[in-house]
């Protein structure tokens, strides 16, 4: 597989806003291919890294890397919204990036891309409820409903009701048969994009309970973080980015911005948990767009913890 496939996201800005090259012990929530994880533990031959990544095809690539970091390197096989179940103490920083990895869709079997037909599947950890599952046994209405709130689809309705229609003469297997049974109701735009992505990542999302995860690792942070310690999050979507915009604001002390797309930086004292460090998201350099398309819907936001919780 091509290297070119496994180029972190922001990964200069990341190391920048974590301020690694200080010794320290930091988690990186989303292991994939130990793009962040290699960069942090090569930004100070002191530094500690604890690697989250709940598939279980990052375990060959966590033990290779086990190998040369030894003993300054932890992977746990679990969900990064758990991590308050395998860390004692404190840590320095916490870097989550929320985009499906490219080995996740480059893998057909997994079925998490309309570009490739395979199984209808899309569960990240490969256990518990599938996308197949959920488009041949959840009602109308669900199926509408989850379509909507998670992908903003506005024609989820429609497309709910054809797919009920298309189960009822033969169940739905595999990615092409949905993108199909999608298109049917949605016809693919002119500028080349395709009208099956809102309700793919619909489902991916629910399947995965990709927002829970991420609000219960950022109320992690709060308690896990050391006073001065980072939290750094790359989203790739509108819901991730206003969860991550809204518990900045929720724990810090920023006044409302009259454009809702970007924070403030306005602390008005220090009696915050946290400071925002980003006022506008920072998203990729022209340069890292060119290098790296998937790079296009990146935004990262960063915050410093100023305080312990219980001395509010």
């Amino acid at each position: 597989m091509s290297e070119q496939k496994h180029i972190p996201v922001l990964l200069n800005e990341v190391i920048s806003h974590l301020d690694c090259s200080k010794a320290g012990c930091y988690v990186d929530g989303t292991f994939g291919a130990g793009g962040y994880t290699s960069a942090i533990l090569n930004s100070n031959k002191e530094n500690l890294v604890i690697s989250f990544d709940r598939d279980p095809n990052t375990i060959l690539t966590a033990q290779a890397l086990k190998e040369k970091f030894l003993n300054r390197f932890i992977f746990v096989h679990d969900c990064f919204g758990n991590m308050m179940n395998h860390i004692e103490g404190q840590v320095d920083g916490i870097v989550l990036d929320l985009g499906v990895s490219s080995m996740q869709i480059d893998e057909k079997e997994r079925g998490f891309s309309f570009r490739f037909d395979g199984p209808l599947d899309m569960r990240m950890g490969q256990e518990g409820l599938s996308a197949k599952d959920v488009v041949n046994t959840f009602d109308e209405k669900k199926i509408a409903d989850i379509l909507f709130t998670y992908g903003e689809e506005k024609a989820s309705r429609r497309i709910a009701a054809n797919i009920v229609k298309s189960r009822q003469k033969k169940q739905i297997e595999t990615t092409g048969e949905l993108a199909e049974i999608i298109h049917q109701v949605m016809p693919k735009p002119k500028d080349g994009s395709d009208s099956a992505m809102r309700s793919f990542q619909a489902l991916r999302i629910y399947v995965n309970d990709e927002l829970g995860e991420l609000e219960r690792a950022l109320e992690a942070s709060k308690k896990l973080l050391k006073v001065g310690g980072r939290m750094v999050v790359v989203t790739f979507h509108s819901l991730e980015d206003r969860i991550v915009k809204n518990f900045f604001i929720k724990n810090s002390d920023l006044k409302p911005n009259a454009n809702r797309h970007e924070i403030p930086l306005m602390c008005v004292n220090e009696k915050s948990l946290f400071k925002v460090v980003t006022k506008k998201a920072v998203l990729p350099t022209q340069e890292e767009l060119l290098r790296n398309s998937r790079a296009h819907s990146a935004k990262l936001r960063s915050a410093i913890k100023q305080q312990e919780e219980e001395d509010l």
